[in-house]
Formats: C-alpha cells, structure tokens, sequence
C-alpha cells in the first residue's frame, strides 16, 4: 500500500526525471539563447542571415552536396541497426561507423571555423579518409595564404595529412 508521502516522492520523482531527460535532449544552442535577452537574440539572428546570404553559391552548393551524401550514409546505416536479421557484428560496425561520420563532419565544422577567425576567410572543409579538401571563397589566390590555410589544419591532425586548397569566388 502507497501512503501520501510515497506517492509525493513518486510524483516529484518522476518529474524531475522527465524535466532532466527534455533538457538532455534539447539541443544546445536553445539552451544557449533562452539564456541570452530577446535583444542579443534577435542580433544573432540578424547576424547569421546575412552571414549565409554573403556565403557564395560555390560554397552552398558543396555544403548541400556532403549533407546529402552524409545522411545517405546515415540513414543506409540505420538500416543496417534496425534490422532484426543483421547479426550483432554488423549492428556494431554500423553504429561504430556512424560515430566516425559524426566525428568527422564535427571535426570539419571546427576546421571551417578556425579558418574563419584565423584567416577571416568563408570556406568548405570535405575529410575523406586522410585526404582533405579545403575551398576557399576568395578572389585572392595566393600561395602565401593557401600554405597558412594547410598549417591551420595540419595542426589539428597527429599524424600527417594530404591537404589540398582551392580558391573560388
């Protein structure tokens, strides 16, 4: 038999647990700008229009082109995880082959980011295996600055990388 005070413990318990698992989930960026005034919010939003306005069509287009090709991959792989006829191995390789996308494309978002507050340049970053891509949107070509663009990247690298840069505008 449940007294009154079980039932509050139970009751508030089971709250919090609801309360903790939406705030796990949610992404991080709401959680970020609940925290900020409607004022620094509308500013950022101003801000990343005419950021992805400024960004060229080049750019766009290859941006489009690997997420399609990224959640192709991810979604063949969710095939493979909710299969019930897939052996256990293959659910394993799947899965672990997602997290490598995932690192992947996270580890090209950092990379188009300290591009562009080192170099103040807009560019694409594509990782394929230890190849890497870097395009470049700058009517500048310059070897100069295309050898400090693959500096910038070989240093997030251990081990040596093939790193190639294009400049489109």
């Amino acid at each position: 038999m449940i007294n009154k005070r079980g039932m509050w413990f139970l009751t508030l318990f089971s709250l919090i647990l609801v309360l903790s698992v939406y705030y796990i989930t949610m992404p991080s960026e709401l959680l970020m700008t609940a925290n900020n005034s409607k004022e620094e919010t509308k500013e950022t939003a101003k801000v990343s229009a005419t950021t992805e306005e400024s960004e060229s069509a080049e750019l766009v287009a290859l941006r489009v082109e690997s997420e399609e090709q990224l959640l192709d991959e991810i979604n063949e792989l969710k095939t493979v995880l909710t299969n019930a006829k897939a052996s256990s191995e293959e659910k394993n390789k799947a899965f672990e082959k997602m997290q490598a996308l995932n690192q992947t494309r996270g580890t090209e978002e950092s990379l188009e980011k300290k591009i562009k507050s080192q170099h103040k340049l807009k560019a694409f970053v594509k990782i394929n295996g230890s190849d890497i891509t870097v395009v470049v949107d700058s009517t500048k070509h310059d070897k100069s600055l295309a050898n400090k663009i693959m500096r910038t990247v070989q240093n997030e690298f251990k081990e040596h990388v093939s790193i190639s840069v294009k400049f489109q505008k």
